[in-house]
């Protein structure tokens, strides 16, 4: 933990960006007025100028050391309010930034970015008409992204918008997350609604779960139907879907069907088979009848080892076997996920699962970098997973942007998170053609995302102004059975008022 002495007072929401900018640099750090107990110091200046300008510095004070760092931003037009105070904040980012790097030695790629969605930033220059070198220079200039950041913005937000041709106007259509709260075990480093489906099968929570999804799934169709909307793409997440039983599956896909509008347009359906545990021959052939053949199968790792550490209870060699099952059942898209930064893993391991990737070819790579969630059982067992320095893990991360491009892969999609290894980034990778629509426009946010289910998040984005409303369903099974009724009524209200009916 870091003490950093501020010169004032200054607003709860500023203080908030500050502390996370020292996070990237410190693993945890607090801002405080008060000099007692501090490890350094720094002050702020700030002027807003009759030219619509803005001035900031910041002067850092370390062991008798001073670092200074000054910056001038002039915009087009003045700003009040809200838009105001996101200026100031990025201006003070800017310069508290700079004087941490001085200070450490450290060099964010990412600068004063912090929230998940970067490339969403990048569209929006895009749409508002700049060119290429026009973004690429205030993402570096007023930003701090690094040249090599910029051009995988670049390269993803291409991949996307052919992909997905007309991006601007999928808002009028809608895109369906269907949540399955079930897995054999809950991963370590897994902060998602995921509970062991044994004991959950044994109190009869399954099966009320289920009933109540079936429920779920008419009632939403019922208005998707009446009010003649398409559906983009459809993600059957969780938990594992693969965790309930082939003729359970069968129903619910049946029941999707049933309900849907216009199911014939529907551009993709993916259902989330990550743990090779849950994948069976019968499983497969439900998914084949229903013409669905994009899933994941996800090692995480190719280390025996690493897998028993983390909680996966399948083996490196049960990953390869379903996957060469998949694809003989007539699997044509297929995801699997590597994490960088397990415990206990380094460079010598990555290698090994990228080289056992490489055997396999799977339509998409998509390679996450460990981030240690506030709420993971990783996360509050610290001390007992020992994990990889910041160094080793953009080591591994230059080597899985090598890997991939060796292997024909273009990257298509990205996001980032707090408390993540190395201030990297996730990063989804395909062969050209097999990218994952659901991945794109729940990053970017360009469309509505209907929740259904245990733990679904639903976002209702305005089609014209892009405000987004965001619904949650409970997480826990036996308190989505007691409310989901509550939920899906709350759900048409939103969808009601967005579509103005």
């Amino acid at each position: 933990m870091k003490i950093i002495h501020i010169d004032q007072k200054y607003p709860e929401d500023w203080i908030r960006v500050l502390n996370h900018i020292a996070n990237l640099f410190f693993e945890d750090s607090k801002l405080k007025v008060e000099h007692e107990g501090t490890d350094m110091s720094v002050s702020f200046e700030y002027n807003v100028g009759d030219d619509f300008s803005l001035s900031t510095k910041a002067v850092l004070e370390v062991d008798g050391k001073s670092y200074t760092n000054d910056y001038r931003i002039q915009y087009d037009t003045g700003a009040e309010g809200r838009e105001l105070n996101i200026r100031m904040k990025r201006a003070l980012s800017h310069v508290f930034l700079d004087v941490l790097e001085q200070h450490t030695g450290m060099h964010q790629q990412w600068g004063i970015l912090t929230g998940v969605r970067p490339t969403k930033l990048y569209h929006k220059f895009r749409k508002a008409g700049k060119s290429e070198e026009e973004i690429a220079d205030i993402l570096i200039r007023d930003f701090r992204l690094s040249e090599e950041k910029v051009a995988l913005l670049k390269e993803i937000v291409a991949r996307q918008l052919v992909t997905i041709p007309d991006i601007d106007e999928i808002g009028k259509e809608i895109s369906i997350y269907i949540g399955i709260p079930f897995c054999p075990t809950k991963c370590a480093y897994c902060t998602f609604p995921a509970y062991a489906i044994g004991s959950n099968r044994k109190q009869g929570r399954v099966t009320t779960f289920l009933d109540g999804l079936h429920i779920e799934l008419r009632e939403m169709g019922k208005w998707l139907k009446e009010n003649d909307m398409k559906i983009t793409s459809i993600y059957w997440g969780g938990g594992t879907p693969t965790s309930i039983e082939a003729d359970e599956m069968d129903a619910l896909y049946q029941t999707m069907y049933e309900s849907f509008p216009h199911p014939e347009t529907i551009r993709e359906v993916t259902v989330e088979a990550g743990r090779p545990d849950t994948i069976t021959p019968e499983k497969l052939e439900v998914l084949k009848k229903w013409g669905i053949d994009r899933i994941s199968v996800n090692p995480q790792s190719y280390t025996d080892e690493t897998l028993k550490a983390i909680g996966r209870h399948h083996t490196v060699q049960e990953t390869i076997d379903k996957f060469w099952l998949a694809r003989e059942s007539g699997m044509n898209n297929i995801n699997m996920d590597l994490i960088i930064g397990l415990p206990n893993e380094g460079i010598e391991e990555f290698q090994h699962s990228l080289d056992e990737s490489a055997k396999m070819q799977p339509e998409s790579l998509t390679v996450h970098t460990l981030s240690f969630k506030r709420a993971s059982e990783m996360t509050r067992n610290k001390d007992k997973y020992k994990v990889a320095d910041r160094d080793t893990v953009a080591q591994m991360m230059h080597m899985a942007q090598v890997w991939t491009k060796e292997n024909d892969y273009v990257p298509y999609y990205l996001y980032r998170q707090k408390n993540i290894l190395g201030n990297l980034e996730n990063v989804g990778y395909s062969k050209a053609g097999e990218e994952s629509i659901y991945n794109i426009v729940i990053m970017e946010e360009v469309q509505t995302i209907l929740g259904i289910g245990c733990g679904a998040s639903s976002k209702f984005v305005h089609p014209e102004t892009g405000k987004i409303t965001q619904f949650h369903n409970p997480k826990d099974p036996a308190a989505y059975i007691m409310t989901f009724e509550d939920a899906i009524g709350k759900k048409l209200e939103f969808l009601d008022e967005l579509y103005k009916l």
